[in-house]
């Protein structure tokens, strides 16, 4: 599924913590039907079989969606998954290995918060990048401090690969992180915690198609 017409405009990430006693799987069919149009499977201390499980719920709700489904971190998991791509963050495996195992056709983001390492992540393979925390944010605790927006506009004026805005996002700046030019928002829990993340979702999709720069 890589290629330039993805639709990177709402990138949502799962977090089981705050669905409450939702089934996750139930939040990212709203969040879909809304026009959620990225899903990544991020957890960090679910146990693997755990995540085999719910990405297989997810793999399956996003295909139906012609949606893409990432996951974060584990290559094991996304091969094992058959996922269309993997994410990575500067700590995790280095961005050109995981290129290596993945192949050409498969996705791969990395996270940056400097146009070296967006530089760096373009000369690896990167097919897209996770630029942030853009703001403070409660659902990474290890995130380093906010870039701001004057950063993320810098880091996308200085790569041409599309990028996603992430850390802190929420209805209210969603517009403002739009207008630095990136390809999109990845957001946690203004889906996940929403009351009804299928209008949370078609709010900010609403958001970002009328404040996108880039297509």
């Amino acid at each position: 599924m890589l290629d330039d017409t993805l639709d990177w405009g709402v990138y949502v990430l799962t977090d089981h913590d705050l669905v409450g006693s939702r089934p996750l799987s139930t939040v990212i069919a709203q969040a879909l039907a809304g026009g959620a149009s990225v899903v990544q499977l991020r957890h960090k201390h679910r146990p693997i079989r755990e995540l085999y499980t719910l990405g297989g719920e997810l793999r399956d709700l996003t295909r139906a969606a012609n949606v893409p489904f990432i996951v974060n971190d584990r290559l094991d998991l996304a091969l094992a998954l058959d996922a269309d791509g993997v994410h990575v963050g500067q700590a995790d495996l280095p961005a050109e290995i995981v290129r290596r195992v993945l192949g050409p056709h498969r996705i791969l983001g990395v996270s940056v918060e400097t146009v070296a390492q967006a530089e760096q992540a373009a000369r690896a393979g990167a097919s897209y990048l996770g630029v942030g925390p853009v703001y403070p944010t409660s659902t990474k605790p290890d995130a380093n401090a906010p870039i701001g927006l004057d950063t993320l506009a810098a880091i996308v004026q200085a790569t041409p690969l599309p990028c996603v805005a992430i850390g802190g996002i929420t209805l209210d700046n969603a517009a403002a992180v739009m207008q630095t030019g990136v390809h999109g928002v990845a957001v946690v829990s203004a889906i996940m915690s929403a009351a009804d993340p299928q209008q949370a979702a078609r709010s900010l999709r609403e958001i970002v198609q009328q404040h996108r720069r880039n297509p």
